[in-house]
């Protein structure tokens, strides 16, 4: 059984190096990038199964379907992250990565502050005005697309 076990972490071992290095290395930034969307992930499910105040269900509540569609966002940000990488080996460049990381830590962390404003935590006037701000950007071009 001992052995079973090995092999197994082992294996898992292997597949997350490998996918760390076609993502560019377990650096800062890509370290950054997963506990933000872990952080964010989490506090959506909070909100969702202890609030019942989520934007994802029209209940407000959990719902499974509304959990994996967040898994495969979270999936899709990743491949993009890929995409930028290759992109910077094919140019010799190392900004593409690096500005891609950079600006979906931005949404995550707009995402984590809005979970937590939906869990009734106060925040900061400065944030809350940002996020209407970035809540009213996005209905002008939801409209724009219709």
């Amino acid at each position: 059984m001992a052995d079973l076990k090995l092999m197994a972490l082992t294996a898992l071992g292997l597949l997350g190096g490998c996918i760390a290095e076609l993502l560019g290395g377990w650096d800062a930034g890509l370290q950054s990038l997963f506990l933000f969307m872990a952080i964010d992930y989490i506090t959506g499910l909070i909100v969702a199964g202890v609030f019942k105040k989520s934007r994802k269900s029209q209940q407000g509540a959990l719902e499974s379907l509304a959990a994996w569609k967040g898994l495969f966002r979270k999936g899709v940000t990743l491949g993009v992250v890929l995409i930028a990488c290759r992109l910077d080996l094919l140019l010799g460049a190392t900004f593409i990565r690096d500005a891609t990381i950079i600006a979906y830590c931005g949404n995550e962390l707009l995402s984590i502050t809005e979970n937590i404003g939906l869990m009734g935590m106060p925040l900061p006037k400065i944030i809350t005005q940002a996020l209407e701000a970035l809540r009213k950007e996005e209905e002008i071009k939801k409209g724009e697309e219709k």
